[in-house]
């Protein structure tokens, strides 16, 4: 797997995390299914064109999760040799963008219970409501921002990612299904959980 990856993707620099990920591509660019095929057909460096559509997809949920940016790379480096490694065990190329996030998903709780100190880098937590024309809001904003990331500390690894997933990365609960293999109903009771663990830990840090 030596060279599979951009210059870049080993140690990518902290980005922006953006609630959404799009992935249009040009109408002459390969499709993932393509893509997939090819891999397994012995073009090895196709699988740079997965790595190029979602690196940040998979970097930007790692560093939610595990709150530091070499731990997140060294995720996203793990779901993608991984997934490599187990291309021929896909069942459905055209999915192979939510086979690779499941992955990195996965590794991203095991280095979490592993390591229980990662926190969520502020930038990323959820815009909070404020009122600019005060002159405190800005310190006030920290603060509660602060206290939400000592809270998310105390979630589960499992209660943390479903927040991370639907209330920090605003994915839908479909999404989040087909990532997590649950259905609706009992992702849904997942969330409802893991947001009043959550208000528990607020009232605590309050």
């Amino acid at each position: 797997m030596d060279g599979i990856y951009p210059e870049g993707m080993q140690r990518p620099p902290m980005r922006a995390p953006e609630p959404r990920h799009s992935h249009a591509r040009a109408p002459a660019e390969r499709t993932d299914e393509q893509v997939v095929r090819d891999v397994l057909a012995g073009d090895r460096d196709a699988f740079r064109l997965l790595v190029r559509r979602y690196g940040d997809a998979l970097y930007n949920h790692a560093l939610r999760m595990v709150g530091d940016a070499d731990a997140a790379a060294d995720v996203a480096q793990e779901a993608f040799v991984t997934g490599y490694r187990r291309l021929d065990r896909l069942r459905d190329p055209d999915r192979v963008g939510a086979w690779l996030f499941r992955i990195a998903a996965n590794r991203a709780r095991d280095h979490l219970r592993a390591r229980r100190d990662g926190r969520i880098p502020l930038d990323a937590l959820p815009d909070l409501p404020g009122d600019a024309g005060r002159p405190d809001a800005a310190a006030a904003d920290a603060e509660i921002r602060a206290r939400l990331g000592d809270a998310l500390d105390g979630l589960t690894p499992e209660q943390r990612e479903v927040f991370v997933l639907k209330d920090v990365e605003g994915r839908t609960y479909e999404e989040i299904a087909a990532v997590m293999e649950l259905s609706v109903g009992a992702l849904k009771m997942r969330v409802r959980r893991a947001r009043e663990a959550l208000r528990g830990l607020l009232e605590e840090f309050a």
